[in-house]
This record gives C-alpha cells, structure tokens and sequence, in this order.
C-alpha cells in the first residue's frame, strides 16, 4: 500500500507557478491578482480564505479580500461582483462556499464572470466540463487528476466509483473521469444507493466525497483498489490540542491494508485544492493576457 502525498504533489504545482510569476516578473508583466469574497464569521471558512491569500502571496499574486457582515444584502453582493467582473486588475475570483442560510447561492455565485470564475463551478464553466471542452476545472476534482496523474494511476478502462454529487466535488469529478482525455468507467453514487457496498467493491478507483466521518471501511472496498478520501470532518476530542481531530470519510487504518493506493486526511487532496485554485487563477490570467 501506498500513501499518496497530497502535500508533495501540491508544492510541485506551487512551485511550477512560482516560477512562471517569476519570470513574468523579469518580463515587466501585471501581477495576476485573487479577490476573494467571504461572508459571515464561519470559523472553518476565515480559516480556508486566510489560508488562500497567504498561499497565493507567497507565489506572487496579489489578492484582495473582501468580509461581508451576514447582513449584507444580496444585492450589494452581486454589486459587488459586478464591480470585480469589470475590474482590470483582477483576474480570478472566489466566492466563499458555503454562504450563510437565506441566501440564494446559485443566483450569487453565477453572476460571477465564466472568464473570473477561480472555482469553475459557475453554469458555463460547469457544462464545459460536462461537454469535455475547454473551461476552467472545479479545484478538488482538479487536484484529485493530478494525484492520480503524478503517481501514475491509470484511469483509462478502470471502474471509477464517485460517492457524493456535490457540485464542487462528485458531479464534475464523474463528468471528468468520464470524458476522452481519462476514459474510466464510472459510477455516481451517495449514501443513499441501494446495495452501495457491491457498487464500492467492484470499484477499481473509489473517490468518497459524503462529508460523513469514516463512512467507508474495508467492508466496501476491493483488494487493490485505489481510493481517494475527499472529507475532512472535524471531531471534537478534548484531549487533541486545538479541541478536535481531523477525520476523513474513509475508516483510513481499516482499509490501509485492502488498498493500493490512498490519500491520508489531513495531507492528501488538501492541500491540492488550494494548490489548483492558484492554477486555476493563473490559467484566468494567461487567457486575459493572451499567454499561452
């Protein structure tokens, strides 16, 4: 069995984009620029926001962040946006998910540029992914190809089993391995499909994406299959030192010894999201700027 280290797969991206800003740089380029959009005070969403700036300051782009009182109407949001949409200076932008209760996040989130839209999770640049051209790719299943590519895992052939249908996750993830470029043969499931364990057992990839702690254990997995655990779940543990423990969806010490290949939780797909998202951001860039 083998770990697949997001971490080590993220700092290669991170420093493949470094060099590029910097040699931008040398050539007297702009600064590609991260606007990021949160709103409320959500503990775990500052702490990802906070998380993306200081990555991407630390390649070279610029960013600007903008913290919103949930009082904030819908309106002065989606002004706001318009406002980012017409902003030479910034290249990509993110709205922080999930908004707080009462706000229609489908209307918000699509009043974002295709041409800004640093997540890819936007109408358009949804069904460019679901028609296989060429839009800019949602970030987790984005960071989830290239593990896979990096450490050589073959989808082409192979039965890919998705379990979620999120739409930052399961449903652009089922769309992309099934697509020409990786030719698996997938399945989209969620915690409610019937007689899920013979699905997840026949499954040569298995990608778990419920938001539910340890939901998976060995009982619903081959031997030899590759799996990615998606879920980051925190559970409260007093005797941890910030109060709670970092879980997957995945049973990881039960299916350790079953598996092929695995992603642990903390430290696999991660840290590959936030590497994409700066990917992403300067893929935004390079099209605005007609780099190819």
């Amino acid at each position: 069995m083998q770990i697949l280290d997001g971490k080590l797969v993220a700092e290669n991206i991170k420093t493949k984009i470094k060099e590029t800003l910097e040699l931008y740089a040398h050539q007297n380029r702009r600064t590609p620029c991260l606007a990021t959009i949160l709103i409320g005070e959500n503990g775990a969403s500052l702490s990802y926001v906070a998380s993306k700036h200081k990555t991407a300051l630390s390649l070279g782009f610029t960013t600007k962040d903008f913290k919103l009182k949930d009082t904030v109407s819908e309106d002065e949001v989606i002004n706001l946006i318009n406002t980012l949409n017409h902003d030479s200076e910034v290249d990509a932008i993110l709205l922080q998910l999930p908004l707080p209760k009462g706000y229609n996040t489908e209307k918000i989130l699509n009043e974002i540029s295709p041409d800004k839209d640093a997540d890819g999770i936007t109408y358009i640049n949804m069904a460019k992914v679901a028609l296989g051209e060429n839009g800019i790719v949602p970030c987790t299943p984005k960071g989830i190809l290239e593990i896979l590519s990096f450490y050589g895992i073959q989808t082409e052939g192979k039965h890919a089993v998705v379990i979620g249908r999120s739409r930052i996750v399961g449903r652009p993830m089922s769309l992309l391995l099934n697509n020409t470029r990786y030719n698996a043969t997938v399945t989209c499931a969620n915690r409610h499909t019937k007689d899920l364990k013979k699905i997840t057992s026949d499954a040569d990839i298995l990608i778990v994406a419920v938001g539910q702690s340890e939901f998976i254990d060995s009982s619903y997995i081959k031997e030899g299959a590759v799996i990615i655990d998606v879920g980051i779940n925190r559970i409260k543990d007093e005797n941890a030192k910030k109060g709670y423990v970092i879980k997957g969806d995945v049973n990881f010490n039960d299916v350790i010894n079953k598996a092929s290949f695995i992603t642990p939780v903390p430290g696999g797909v991660g840290p590959l999201t936030i590497a994409c998202l700066m990917e992403n951001t300067l893929e935004l860039y390079n099209k605005r700027e007609n780099i190819q």
